[in-house]
């Protein structure tokens, strides 16, 4: 009964490896794609999350009408 947690082992190890093997892939993929890396915040999700945040922020240090 002791080994037990041994089982669980193998699966999450092939499940992180996966995990890391397809982030891998995306930056080799892109890189041989384009000759070079993915330039970060340069995607539509990357500044669509930028001006959520900004948004955020402004609201957040907007003084409040009370």
């Amino acid at each position: 009964m002791s080994l037990v947690w041994m089982e669980a082992l193998l699966p999450l190890g092939i499940i992180g490896g996966m995990l890391c093997v397809m982030g891998n892939a995306q930056y080799y993929i892109h890189r041989a794609a384009h000759g070079r890396p993915k330039h970060v915040g340069n995607d539509m999700w990357d500044v669509a999350m930028e001006r959520r945040d900004k948004k955020l922020i402004e609201q957040a240090t907007a003084p409040s009408s009370n």
